[in-house]
């Protein structure tokens, strides 16, 4: 099957037909022989890619002929509840379609990218080599199709989401997902945030070619945009090849990316409550504005939904023993602390929620305490007092003046994409 590129008109994005048409034409020719497929949506931390909305569609138009499974690319998060799988996927799909992927458990090898792959592209800062591994269903589950749907953003470890990250970390297991985080954190992340051909991708690239070439993939790629809470589907990218996700990149950068002529002394982040339960996900708010940033600014978060550090329990442990001590510290305590060693994909998260010391990181948690937030290495705001200081629902998107006279910057929710001081971005 060739590529297909769809791209909205205007602004107000890809409408459900127009959807729905390209994937008929992607299925076409091949629907009647589908006797088993596989959907690989993301969970409902990416609740704004569309992907909810594009695989009850995929699901409605496959069920009636064939097996349809779907496996949402947890990576390492924690499953989705009942009530995060009506609300992203409605309710036309029944529970015992799903499947959980468990990233410590249900993965098998497929290869390994080498290690003198890893030092050539790392530039000398990691040469071990990292295994590939994936769910062992994508290998032996006997699917003759396997959809992987997701949306194309800004991302802190990969430069640009999904793609074969889908694969390999929301359907792959320890070492590739420990590993590739490490390798972003040690690369640095501010080198790699809304790029493409990071180290990070160059190993995806590589399993892909090397290890992946008989799984039989296609890949639903969206750019999506939020707006008065309405996910816009700007570009829809569906085919196997890579100048698939190349153009998604490109209108990505286009939609998702916010360039800024100074850096932001005061920068506040909302965490939608359902979106955002753990540090893990909610630290997006720093990995997203710190290019944007000054040296000695403010980052306000807050947190009405954070009840907790890591997605499970043996990570949050870890955070809680570490806390978020700064780059240089984490990587001294990586090559100390055995437990750190076993568990890089924590090392890398502490690294990607420091700012060293450049600008000060002041969480407002709806169910952790001071001792908690302030146990972790951030700063503390009573949630209550922060939301009479920063109103989400008087803030608008953007600079805001507040009663006082001061100035901020308002951001409703950091994962739909990157911000970055123009001289910060380019000099790097």
């Amino acid at each position: 099957m060739e590529g297909i590129i769809l791209k909205a008109a205007d602004n107000r994005g890809l409408d459900a037909g127009q959807i729905r048409a390209a994937m008929e034409r992607a299925l076409e020719g091949r629907k009647d022989s589908l006797k088993k497929v596989l959907l690989l949506p993301p969970d409902f931390t990416r609740a704004h890619s569309g992907a909810g909305d594009i695989t009850a569609m995929l699901y409605e138009m496959l069920k009636d002929t064939c097996q349809v499974d779907i496996m949402p690319a947890l990576g390492t998060h924690m499953p989705v509840s009942d009530e995060e799988r009506i609300a992203f996927f409605g309710e036309g799909i029944p529970k015992e379609r799903f499947i959980v992927h468990n990233w410590r458990e249900d993965v098998i090898k497929i290869g390994e990218v080498p290690g003198q792959y890893i030092k050539e592209i790392s530039e000398g800062l990691m040469e071990d080599p990292i295994d590939v591994e994936v769910n062992w269903r994508l290998v032996k589950g006997g699917y003759d199709l396997i959809i992987s749907i997701g949306q194309v953003v800004p991302h802190e470890v990969v430069g640009m989401a999904n793609y074969s990250k889908n694969i390999f970390v929301g359907c792959g297991g320890y070492s590739m997902i420990n590993k590739t985080h490490m390798l972003g954190a040690v690369y640095g992340m501010e080198r790699i945030m809304g790029r493409d051909h990071s180290p990070v991708r160059k190993v995806f690239d590589y399993a892909e070619q090397h290890f992946a070439k008989d799984m039989p993939l296609m890949y639903i790629l969206t750019v999506t945009t939020h707006e008065e809470g309405k996910v816009l589907i700007h570009g829809l990218f569906i085919g196997r090849e890579r100048r698939l996700f190349e153009e998604a990149v490109a209108l990505s950068q286009q939609k998702n990316m916010q360039f800024l002529d100074e850096p932001l002394h005061k920068v506040v982040v909302y965490l939608d409550p359902q979106e955002f339960k753990s540090t893990w996900l909610g630290n997006k708010a720093i990995y997203r504005t710190r290019m944007a940033i000054a040296d000695g600014g403010e980052l306000i978060v807050l947190a009405p939904g954070v009840r907790q550090f890591g997605e499970d329990r043996g990570n949050d442990l870890l955070i809680r023993k570490y806390g978020y001590v700064g780059r240089e510290r984490v990587l001294k305590l990586w090559k100390e602390q055995k437990d750190l060693q076993e568990n890089q994909s924590v090392a890398a998260h502490l690294i990607h929620g420091s700012s060293d010391g450049r600008f000060t990181i002041t969480y407002a948690p709806g169910h952790l305490t001071r001792e908690e937030v302030e146990g972790v290495n951030f700063k503390y705001m009573d949630l209550e007092e922060a939301y009479k200081l920063y109103n989400p629902e008087k803030l608008k998107d953007g600079f805001n003046v507040l009663e006082n006279g001061e100035k901020i910057f308002y951001i409703s929710n950091p994962a739909l994409g990157l911000w970055a001081y123009r001289g910060r971005f380019f000099s790097e």
